[in-house]
C-alpha cells in the first residue's frame, strides 16, 4: 500500500469516526445542554417517527456512497443532513417536549436503536471497508453507553421510591448491610 492510499484509508476512518461521534455524542451533548429551549417544541417528532428516520438517513449516508445512491457533493451534503436527523432523534430523549419519552420509554428507544444504527457499519465491513466499519461501530458506543446509564438511573430511582413507600424496608444506604 503506498502512501496516498494509506493517507486516503485513514481519512476516510476519521471521517466515519466522527460521523458516528456526532451522531452519538455530540448532538445530545449539546442539546443536553440547551434541554429547556423551547425551540426543541418546534422541532419535536414523535419517537415513532424519529428513530426510523434517523435509521434510514444512517444508512442512506454510510452506505449511499458505497453503492451510488449519494450525490456527487457526498459529505458536503449527507452530513448536515445526518446530523439533522439527529437532532430529530434525540428530542425525545433529551429534551422536554410533548413528545419527551418516560424513563423507560427512553431506555427502550436507545437500546432498539443502537443495533439498527450499527447495522450500516456492518454493511461497511462486509463490503471490504473493515477499518471504517469498525470505527463507526466503536464511535457509537455512547449512545449504548447513554442507554446503559439511563436504565441504571431510572433503575435506582425506582428503587429508592419503592423504599420510600416501604415503612418496613431498610433504608438504602452504601457500605456493608450488617452495619
Amino acid at each position: 500500500m503506498d502512501h496516498s492510499t494509506h493517507t486516503t484509508q485513514l481519512s476516510s476512518v476519521v471521517a466515519m469516526a466522527w460521523s458516528g461521534f456526532a451522531l452519538a455524542a455530540v448532538v445530545p451533548g449539546l442539546m443536553w445542554l440547551t434541554r429547556r429551549s423551547p425551540l426543541w417544541e418546534r422541532v419535536s417528532l414523535p419517537p415513532g417517527v424519529a428513530a426510523p428516520l434517523l435509521v434510514l438517513l444512517h444508512a442512506w449516508a454510510i452506505l449511499g456512497g458505497l453503492v451510488g445512491f449519494v450525490p456527487q457533493a457526498g459529505p458536503l451534503l449527507t452530513e448536515p443532513v445526518l446530523l439533522a436527523g439527529a437532532v430529530l432523534f434525540w428530542v425525545p430523549v433529551v429534551t422536554r417536549t410533548r413528545h419527551r419519552l418516560s424513563a423507560p420509554g427512553r431506555c427502550l428507544y436507545l437500546f432498539l436503536a443502537a443495533p439498527l444504527l450499527d447495522l450500516p457499519a456492518l454493511g461497511t465491513i462486509a463490503a471490504g471497508h473493515s477499518a471504517e466499519g469498525i470505527a463507526m461501530i466503536v464511535a457509537m458506543l455512547p449512545l449504548s453507553i447513554t442507554a446503559a446509564v439511563l436504565t441504571w438511573t431510572w433503575v435506582t430511582r425506582e428503587e429508592r421510591l419503592a423504599a420510600s413507600a416501604d415503612g418496613w424496608a431498610l433504608p438504602m444506604t452504601g457500605g456493608d448491610p450488617r452495619a
